[in-house]
């Protein structure tokens, strides 16, 4: 499987910084501890809000820039340090899910976990035409608007909608995932030193739990391909 984003998604984002992971070895019984990384997050939100953070205010404008009301669509790290910021802590899903979060949370940059298993083909970053399908959490069937950023496989099958905002449940982590994508997007002007470390940090994390980080790659539009 390959994965890469788009020339036009560069040519439009120019600083777009991709990291990306290939993890083996991913089961329900995964040794993840993620507690100092939601600290972090939350020490992020201290005297502040999470839409003030200069990682979360580059995604507000890249979405306002597509035609998409921030505040009605929010990127995952943004819903994730909210969630953390009202509630005091995130939900447990499965523990891959979970240590991403913790780490989107701790670096406020959007991390995405994909079941490989789940994807036909290669997978690109994209603007979608109109015709591709997502499927909901709950096993409904989307079609994205024409013009949105999708991660659309060669069969037409959308795994996110609205760039970082929202994943589908056709490539969810679920308890017999055993090969995963991980990608964290960042648009920020620190970026290009932020991603690098996230995906040092979530390798090593991930190594220390158990599983087989394949590689690992910080993609630029001179090296746009993963796979």
């Amino acid at each position: 499987m390959r994965f890469q984003h788009h020339a036009a998604i560069w040519r439009d984002f120019p600083q777009l910084v991709p990291g990306v992971l290939a993890v083996d070895g991913v089961t329900p019984s995964l040794d993840a501890k993620f507690e100092q990384l939601l600290d972090r997050g939350r020490n992020r939100l201290t005297g502040t809000t999470e839409s003030a953070l200069p990682e979360i205010q580059a995604w507000r404008k890249a979405f306002a820039a597509q035609g998409i009301k921030p505040t009605q669509y929010r990127c995952a790290s943004e819903s994730l340090l909210r969630r953390l910021r009202i509630e005091g802590d995130l939900p447990a899903l499965h523990p891959l899910v979970d240590l991403g979060n913790a780490v989107s949370a701790a670096y406020a940059i959007p991390v995405a976990a994909i079941d490989l298993d789940r994807v036909a083909g290669d997978l690109e970053v994209r603007y979608a035409d109109g015709t591709e399908t997502y499927e909901t959490f709950a096993g409904t069937v989307e079609h994205p608007d024409p013009r949105e950023v999708v991660f659309a496989d060669d069969e037409g099958f959308a795994h996110a909608r609205r760039w970082t905002n929202r994943q589908s449940g056709r490539s969810a982590i679920r308890p017999g995932t055993s090969r995963v994508l991980i990608v964290a997007e960042g648009l920020h002007d620190t970026a290009a030193d932020d991603v690098p470390r996230l995906v040092e940090e979530l390798a090593a994390a991930l190594r220390a739990a158990g599983a087989d980080v394949r590689a690992t790659a910080v993609l630029s539009a001179r090296q746009p391909s993963f796979g």
